[in-house]
């Protein structure tokens, strides 16, 4: 009867089902679910709701065999093991605490170190009860070490662990550039902070943070270039793989950098910003006392609850977005623009909160509006751009020179019907950045960025220019093939003499093959870099979305001389950025409250809170 064709019950729990089925009918489907039948002899039994109890007395009368097998389930190994005792040995060892050699320990305080670095926390949270209460209940057999240790092992040791890997990594940079800043910190300690930025061989930007050097001498042209010279040599970069080096317009740092004679850039941040204060203080006339209101009605709501909480009810009343009103910050790009674009969006509120005081002094009326209106219209087409170009993940070097032709043949064009002082501001902004990018050698190194961007090429470059351009690629190219293979004992120590042909293998259809009556002539370097220059020009270029970076992954090797100039000019940076991000950084460690940590500790805390 074992071959009977019955349903089994679904959802079934108990054993007995497994000796117990339903009839189907022609559909299918069961006859009767209050009767289930016995496959061993095709019985049918009473199981009304799915009770068992019927099956398993039928069982029993009729199937003992069967019922006895259901009683005594099968031991297996692992419930045969469960069920011991554990040994007094087993539970001392499981409550004994970690040894400080154990694997465990170490992997739990190496996760405690990473955590203070990364989170830029006091060394003395380790101490709290709270902390060490909370890591007593994820596991109990591990033993915080305390402050001492992690000031003095833990975090050294990490930080010359991260330090071996990022040092491995500068050496296999093929070129670098570098950004450098100066700061001081809340107790007025000077600092300077120095960031490196190359692409590695699977063509992805990297930025390190390698020092934040402790610099009490005076800010002088000639003590930078030593402290840029130490940085260097401590991480012991070689300057012929300097692309580029990138920072502020400042006068002391221009002129260490004339003296270093290396190239530099200067950071398009700071002249976007220098530019924008140049065509205020033109202006001035028209424009500070408009500026002027802004400024006092965002210190009223800043020193004001009621008044902020009045602006709130009013934006909710006028269906206005509830931002906060923004405060110009001098030393921030595009906060002044930032604050008249708020001032503009939030006015009608503003208004309604200023009616409800009638000791005010301040007033939107049509007079200051107009001039706020007409700055926002001038400054609005830059002020992407500094966020855009801020970047350090991402090429960035390449777009100065197309963006800046942008911002004079479109973006800061002369508009029908627009303000004059609109026009006045578009104009005096133009010719302050431009002036920042004058230099000869700034405009030849904007332009080779541009050109190895297969987004851009040579789009942006003047007729008569092309072909200057493309000389000064081909020499330099060269250069940097014959300083590669002047450590090569066989490559020709002339750059207009053949390139040797690859060694083959021999094989039997070299030895038998017919030798050619004319010799192919061999190409010279410099035919070869032609050569792959005009193939990458006859290349399509690519939409302006796509990584420059990813186009170079995907054809290196078709053009293996120029991928190595795109090495060296698309990992520019063009904003000083990356230094001045790490001031933020340092400023979250070196707190009021952690004002007497030593310069080497604030060096080693922020390298690892950037690095990490």
């Amino acid at each position: 009867m074992e071959n009977l064709n019955l349903i089994p019950k679904k959802g079934a729990t108990s054993p007995v089902w497994v000796h117990f089925g339903f009839k189907c009918g022609e559909d299918g489907k069961v006859i009767n679910p209050d009767k289930a039948t016995c496959r061993i002899c095709g019985r049918d039994c009473a199981a009304k709701g799915g009770n068992t109890s019927n099956l398993m007395s039928h069982l029993k009368s009729k199937h003992p065999k069967q019922a006895s097998e259901l009683r005594q389930p099968k031991r297996t190994p692992s419930t045969a093991s469960t069920s011991q005792q554990p040994t007094l040995a087993d539970v001392q060892a499981r409550a004994a605490k970690y040894s400080h050699d154990d694997r465990r320990w170490k992997n739990l305080t190496d996760c405690g170190a990473k955590y203070l670095a990364k989170g830029m926390l006091p060394m003395y949270t380790v101490d709290k009860p709270a902390f060490r209460e909370m890591l007593q209940a994820f596991d109990s057999r591990y033993t915080l070490p305390g402050k001492k240790y992690f000031t003095e092992t833990a975090l050294p040791a990490l930080y010359n662990s991260v330090r071996t890997k990022i040092q491995k990594e500068v050496e296999e940079a093929e070129y670098f550039s570098a950004t450098t800043d100066l700061w001081s910190s809340t107790t007025m300690a000077p600092y300077m902070s120095c960031t490196i930025h190359f692409i590695s061989k699977e063509w992805k930007l990297i930025s390190r943070c390698l020092a934040t050097s402790f610099f009490p001498e005076n800010h002088t042209a000639d003590n930078i270039k030593d402290a840029l010279k130490e940085t260097f040599a401590e991480w012991n970069l070689d300057e012929f793989k300097l692309a580029c080096m990138t920072t502020d317009n400042g006068a002391n740092i221009v002129s260490c950098m004339e003296k270093l004679e290396w190239p530099w850039l200067s950071c398009f941040g700071h002249n976007l910003n220098l530019a924008v204060n140049n065509c205020l203080k033109n202006n001035t006339a028209r424009t500070s006392h408009a500026i002027g209101m802004c400024k006092n009605i965002v210190a009223s709501f800043s020193h004001s609850w009621n008044k902020r909480r009045e602006l709130a009810r009013a934006q909710a009343e006028l269906d206005l977005p509830r931002h906060s009103l923004i405060v110009d910050c001098v030393t921030r790009w595009g906060a002044k623009h930032q604050m008249i674009r708020r001032m503009i969006e939030q006015a009608p509120a503003i208004r309604r909160v200023i009616a409800q005081d009638p000791r005010t002094t301040h007033n939107l009326n049509y007079g200051v509006m107009s001039v706020l209106e007409a700055v926002d219209k001038a400054l609005s087409p830059v002020a992407a751009f500094t966020d855009i170009l801020s970047g350090e993940d991402y090429v960035t070097s390449s777009s100065l020179l197309p963006m800046l032709d942008h911002l004079e043949h479109d973006a800061l064009k002369h508009e029908e019907d627009e303000p004059d002082l609109t026009m006045a501001m578009k104009r005096d902004m133009l010719t302050k950045i431009l002036r920042q990018y004058e230099r000869e050698s700034m405009q030849w190194m904007l332009a080779k960025s541009a050109f190895i961007d297969p987004r851009y090429k040579m789009n942006h470059i003047e007729d008569e220019e092309r072909d200057e351009l493309k000389r000064k690629v081909i020499d330099e190219i060269v250069t940097l093939v014959s300083n590669v293979s002047a450590n090569d004992e066989t490559a020709p120590g002339d750059n207009d003499q053949p390139m040797p042909p690859p060694p083959k293998k021999m094989s039997l259809g070299n030895l038998l093959a017919k030798k050619s009556t004319a010799a192919t002539p061999r190409l010279t370097v410099r035919q070869q870099v032609n050569n792959e220059i005009d193939r990458y020009l006859a290349e399509d270029t690519e939409d302006g979305d796509q990584d420059p970076l990813l186009w170079w992954k995907l054809n290196e090797r078709l053009f293996p001389s120029l991928s190595k100039f795109a090495k060296k000019y698309l990992c520019i940076c063009a904003t000083s950025c990356p230094s001045e991000r790490v001031f933020s950084t340092a400023g979250n460690i070196v707190t009021p409250k952690r004002s007497l940590l030593k310069p080497s500790k604030v060096n080693m805390l922020v390298f690892l809170a950037e690095n990490l």
